[in-house]
């Protein structure tokens, strides 16, 4: 299966921190560095968001209500029973990541690319992607507090932090859409340069400072290896609860799709910055199983697109008697 090149350049973020982490006065410019992109790529995220386009999404509630409660609820609840593995497969500091991977909202981008893809229903899939996303800034944080409590540095510090460097961001470019909206959807190629360089920023100050502090002493590559095997475990039930889930609730195939893409997956580019935002120096193994879970998904995913594709053209090429099935017609025109 061929791999993220961005998932390289957050591997080799990672080789760079634990050969040249930043120390002392370095490590103070780093973090102040991180902070001040990740209040960039809030506020990025929201002079981007159309707030017409998320009202026009409403309409297609129970699809959405849907995606939020397999991120926000199925989720959570799949991490929490994860506890019990603690500590036979699991280290509690590697749990307390698997626990924060199964806060964060949804992805956006491979939703919709994999959603269009299998021939699913692409606007679905957008405003989908595009609530959990906005639910996630509170969701995420609130449910962070409740199920993390006070372990792995978070605290209300956290709380206040969160509203400092994510939510009163992505609500200013909220407010100055009108006037920088245009420009911000012109330079969607070097807004995606700003997006990715401070994830790889973040990325190298919480895994410096866990090279720092000699955390990945914790980590033995049986572990890592438990620790794989799990989110697979986890990534599977998501799959098939999201596909069967949606049969059960009478979605047709289109939204089918598009509830299995956006509610089964976990967003690298919004969990990153909460992670350092929450967990502070103790984000470098907060991050390790979302990194890990964002490459699995793609695959994972990549593979299910091209089957639900290959029976759509089969449904094409061989329709009943004298029409052409209702949910091949609605996809085909959804996606394009």
């Amino acid at each position: 299966m061929p791999i993220d090149p961005y998932i390289l350049l957050l591997l080799g973020t990672v080789g760079l921190a634990a050969l040249f982490p930043a120390r002392g006065s370095a490590a103070d410019l780093a973090s102040g560095a991180s902070t001040a992109a990740v209040a960039l790529l809030f506020f990025l995220y929201g002079a981007r968001l159309s707030t017409r386009e998320a009202l026009d999404g409403l309409r297609h509630w129970r699809l959405h209500i849907t995606v939020l409660a397999g991120t926000f609820v199925v989720f959570p609840l799949l991490g929490l029973a994860a506890r019990g593995l603690v500590p036979v497969i699991l280290t509690h500091p590697l749990y307390q990541g698997l626990l924060f991977l199964t806060l964060v909202p949804s992805t956006v981008q491979s939703s919709i690319a994999f959603t269009s893809m299998a021939r699913g229903n692409v606007p679905a899939a957008i405003c989908a992607g595009s609530f959990s996303s906005l639910v996630g800034i509170i969701a995420t944080p609130l449910l962070a507090a409740s199920l993390l409590g006070g372990s792995g540095g978070f605290s209300a510090d956290s709380l206040l932090k969160i509203v400092l460097h994510l939510l009163v961001p992505f609500l200013a470019g909220q407010l100055l859409r009108r006037w920088i909206g245009g420009f911000v959807t012109r330079r969607k190629r070097v807004l995606a340069l700003v997006d990715r360089g401070s994830i790889l920023l973040v990325v190298y100050t919480a895994f410096g400072v866990g090279v720092v502090q000699g955390i990945w002493h914790q980590v033995s590559p049986a572990r890592l290896g438990g620790l794989v095997v799990v989110e697979a475990v986890i990534l599977a039930v998501m799959l098939l609860l999201t596909w069967y889930g949606g049969k059960a609730l009478r979605f047709g195939r289109a939204d089918r799709i598009a509830i299995q893409f956006a509610g089964s997956k976990k967003s690298l580019a919004a969990g990153l910055p909460m992670a350092s935002v929450l967990f502070g120096a103790q984000a470098a193994l907060a991050v390790l199983p979302l990194m890990l879970f964002h490459q699995m998904q793609l695959i994972v995913c990549a593979v299910i697109a091209k089957r639900r594709a290959r029976e759509a053209a089969g449904e094409v090429t061989a329709p009943r008697p004298g029409a052409v099935s209702r949910t091949v017609a609605g996809t085909g025109t959804r996606s394009g």
